[in-house]
């Protein structure tokens, strides 16, 4: 039987936002806001935190999930992800078939349906690989981003006119969430990613959609908790 597994990395560290995971937001630590909503979605076998820092895996014990410390050198600010899942599941006993949620403590208001919905779409098709949260990208669209080029400003994507077309007419793209990423242990170990094969959009609603990296986001945060949450 395969496992499905749930993965917090929170580290203690951050630049944008000094101990991030653990600064208090609505009266708990913003890292708890995931620990909780992952036991409340009820889809776990086991829910590990994995840090390199004492405080917040002792929250993790806490709130009665795996505290996992992470190898020193795992915890710098140029640290991928997916390096650390994956320092995780070879020192554990994985199956190929098991299941890894990656869930960032940075984005605090996924609900616990939406992590049950990741699991489902995943189990309701064999050919899916991964499944990745995502949120309209809105106003901040391809067809109106720009580069810089010798000084002078073109369009991202050339479509060889300027695209001033109202934000509601153009095509929807989607942009990762950053809350959820789903896949077997085999096809992480495999790509060497979080994200790869055939990928399914779990589209989230764009007013709770938040990744948190600068102070800006976390006072944003902050109104959302007190005013809907």
């Amino acid at each position: 039987m395969r496992k499905v597994v749930g993965f917090i990395p929170a580290r203690g560290g951050s630049k944008g936002v000094p101990g991030k995971n653990l600064k208090n937001l609505k009266g708990k630590p913003l890292m708890q806001w995931t620990i909780d909503t992952a036991v409340k979605s009820g889809c776990f076998d086991q829910i590990v935190v994995s840090s390199d820092y004492d405080s917040i895996l002792d929250i993790a014990k806490k709130c009665n999930v795996d505290a996992d410390r992470r190898p020193d050198g795992l915890g710098e600010d140029n640290t991928e992800t997916v390096s650390v899942v994956i320092d995780f599941l070879v020192r554990h006993d994985f199956s190929e078939d098991d299941i890894i949620v990656l869930l960032q403590p940075t984005c605090p208001f996924r609900n616990h349906k939406q992590i049950a919905d990741a699991v489902e779409i995943y189990h309701s098709d064999s050919a899916i690989d991964s499944v990745v949260s995502v949120c309209s990208v809105d106003g901040n669209h391809p067809f109106r981003m720009k580069r810089i080029e010798g000084g002078s400003l073109v369009n991202f994507i050339d479509q060889g006119f300027e695209d001033m077309r109202p934000r509601q007419t153009l095509p929807k793209v989607y942009i990762r969430s950053g809350s959820i990423y789903l896949s077997s242990v085999g096809n992480i170990l495999a790509s060497n990613s979080l994200v790869s094969g055939k990928v399914a959009p779990l589209v989230e609603r764009d007013e709770f959609c938040i990744n948190i990296d600068t102070s800006i986001d976390f006072m944003v945060a902050e109104l959302i908790a007190e005013r809907h949450l």
